[in-house]
């Protein structure tokens, strides 16, 4: 009898212990983590760890499942990986991005705390700072193995945004036109998909030609039409946008004009590109 109600009540115990466990962890991160004083760090963090964390696991992944990648140079299975990683954080960061910057109330006109350029959340500011990790992450590795990962429009780039997201990060100052500008990460996965299916020696096939017509009318909208959009945004809250720090001024209107005229370039690569598969089809 005794052995029987003892066997009934350790289960009991071990949900009691567990909730302790967890309302232990729940303060911890409420208390240190998200803490507002410590997000800028420790999501920083966070963006790094999680860059290490999916980079290992492609590699891992990449090498059961994927017969092409055992087949590669050293140098391209780290830039398989490095892809990987940034298909990863493009997902996440165009989604988070797409919901603050259009469907969040939390950058609406209708909200009346504040001035909107100067508005964020704790969870606005732990994404950008998710997201500076990972641009600190990608930027070390292409100069590490440079030129191997990208050239120099690469470093610029991603010096750009490293820079930009810290600042609004840190600020909390523009974190709304941020945000627009990172939408344009949609267009990352079909980048890389193309760069996928080039190693897997499928650039003939039609999985090649359909995904070229998808970065073209992604990359359209995400980083042709939705800056032009962001600047529009900029000229009606102008009376806002001059409330900001120097800094953070020259921010918004330097770092998205260098990017624009990037996609434009590379934009004109991408049309040449497709108009050259396409012709090959007919």
């Amino acid at each position: 009898m005794t052995t029987a109600i003892g066997r009934k009540a350790a289960p009991a115990r071990n949900i009691v212990a567990f909730r302790s466990y967890q309302s232990q962890a729940e303060t911890l991160v409420k208390t240190y983590l998200l803490a507002d004083p410590f997000i800028p760090y420790t999501s920083v963090f966070a963006g790094i760890f999680a860059c290490k964390m999916v980079y290992d696991l492609c590699q891992l992944i990449s090498s059961f499942y994927f017969r092409t990648y055992t087949t590669l140079t050293k140098i391209q299975r780290t830039e398989w990986n490095n892809r990987g990683m940034s298909t990863v954080h493009a997902i996440f960061i165009s989604a988070v991005s797409t919901y603050f910057a259009f469907w969040s109330n939390l950058f609406s006109d209708q909200n009346p705390d504040g001035l909107l350029i100067t508005r964020s959340s704790p969870l606005s500011t732990f994404t950008l700072g998710v997201s500076a990790g990972y641009f600190l992450s990608d930027l070390g590795m292409i100069c590490w193995f440079y030129p191997s990962l990208g050239g120099l429009e690469y470093v610029v780039h991603h010096s750009l945004s490293a820079i930009a997201v810290a600042y609004s990060m840190y600020t909390g100052e523009g974190q709304l036109y941020t945000f627009m500008v990172l939408i344009s990460e949609v267009t990352t996965p079909e980048i890389n998909m193309r760069w996928f299916l080039d190693t897997a020696g499928l650039k003939r096939s039609y999985a090649y030609l359909i995904n070229g017509v998808v970065i073209f009318f992604a990359w359209l909208v995400a980083r042709i039409l939705l800056f032009i959009y962001m600047f529009y945004h900029v000229y009606l809250h102008y009376d806002q946008v001059i409330h900001m720090h120097i800094f953070g001024i020259l921010l918004v209107f330097g770092v998205p004009s260098a990017l624009g005229v990037m996609n434009l370039m590379w934009f004109g690569k991408i049309i040449k590109g497709l108009k050259k598969n396409l012709s090959k089809r007919v």
